[in-house]
């Protein structure tokens, strides 16, 4: 684990010498600073962000959910438009536009993404905030005074918690959308994560999973965040050891469980996954939004997206199985104050920012019946 911690560190600075390769140098050939203090790529900006997809100017986040259902849906609004990109890795996806943002394909912004539990059935949310949005004029343009608001969708199954006849529905994606904000998300047992859940497989460790975001800042004014529904059939915190998988990506220092979980695999560093390890069904699904205030094409944030899914790949294992349907969309959002920046730096920081948002639902979800939380293994 030490040699992968060391690699991780290294590979922060090349990133922030992508963003910053135009900025004046000091003799010693260092970028020199900003009047105002920058955080280290892989970190939060101290003090000055939210550590959520909503520091992204033009982005705001809303969640409607049934707790006693465990069902909710989560809404992230760019109301005036944003280009936007998607990228599907899971095998079992529930999907709505994603066709549309094929790089090819003629529109090339979105005016809201659409997270939500309840499997196919949660995909009707999405009706709830087209209508909020066409009763404000938001969408592409199709007639005077004619929009068709721009909704891509996807969703997560859920319906094994909790009632499985009750499922996310339009009225509940207009009220999502209604309680958008630009201030911090509530996170953990929210919106699309109010019934998700990690660690399925027979040998895994069952946790409640939730919903969670983060963002970087990656210098010279670029920003980039991340919201996720973490109910991956794969494990966040490594059974054998007790740590987040994706511990050398997280900026400071995580919380681990106090003693390793007896498994009854015999190798101590072993990943968990074996053979027949993986359930039948598709009960499974990450879904995530990543957004920056970087100036991108409709095909450069379809390259985001795919880098970002390193970042789900690094804090789940396993992730992407026949059973999950794991969707990345990618938005570019702030319109007219936005800043040039690197497709590579932002992709990279753009899966460091999912990783850190995955860590922060399951350090944020509260127990369920069969699915314990993080916090309650500690104790707390």
């Amino acid at each position: 684990m030490g040699r992968v911690r060391t690699l991780a560190r290294r590979s922060l600075p090349l990133a922030l010498l992508l963003m910053t390769a135009a900025r004046p140098t000091s003799a010693d050939g260092l970028p020199n600073a900003d009047a105002a203090a920058v955080a280290p790529v892989g970190q939060p900006a101290q003090g000055v962000m939210k550590n959520a997809i909503t520091d992204i100017p033009g982005v705001r986040v809303g969640h409607f959910e049934n707790l006693p259902a465990l069902k909710g849906v989560t809404v992230v609004l760019t109301e005036d438009g944003a280009e936007a990109g998607v990228d599907v890795r899971g095998s079992a996806p529930g999907t709505r536009e994603t066709d549309l943002l094929n790089p090819i394909n003629l529109v090339q912004r979105v005016n809201a993404v659409v997270l939500s539990g309840g499997s196919a059935y949660g995909l009707g949310s999405a009706q709830g905030v087209m209508d909020y949005l066409e009763a404000r004029g938001k969408g592409y343009a199709v007639g005077p005074n004619q929009v068709v608001p721009i909704v891509p969708a996807a969703i997560l199954f859920d319906l094994g918690v909790g009632a499985f006849d009750v499922r996310p529905t339009a009225d509940w994606g207009r009220q999502a959308a209604m309680n958008a904000s630009d201030g911090p998300p509530a996170q953990g047992n929210v919106g699309a994560g109010a019934g998700a859940t990690v660690g399925k497989m027979p040998r895994g460790l069952p946790l409640k999973g939730g919903l969670g975001t983060a963002s970087l800042d990656l210098g010279n004014g670029v920003m980039v965040g991340a919201i996720v529904a973490v109910n991956g059939v794969g494990d966040v915190v490594n059974p054998r050891t007790g740590h987040f998988y994706a511990e050398p990506f997280v900026a400071g220092p995580l919380p681990s469980l106090p003693a390793p979980v007896n498994t009854g695999l015999a190798e101590p560093d072993a990943d968990p996954v074996v053979a027949g390890d993986l359930p039948s069904i598709a009960t499974n699904t990450t879904i995530a939004v990543v957004a920056t205030n970087g100036r991108f094409s409709k095909t450069e944030m379809t390259k985001i997206a795919q880098m970002a899914h390193d970042g789900i790949a690094r804090a789940i294992r396993p992730a992407h199985t026949m059973f999950d349907g794991d969707t990345v969309f990618a938005v570019s959002a702030g319109g007219d104050g936005r800043v040039d920046a690197d497709v590579s730096a932002v992709g990279a920081g753009a899966a460091d920012a999912l990783s850190q948002a995955i860590v922060n639902a399951i350090l944020n979800a509260d127990s369920i019946p069969g699915f314990p939380s993080f916090k309650e293994r500690l104790g707390k």
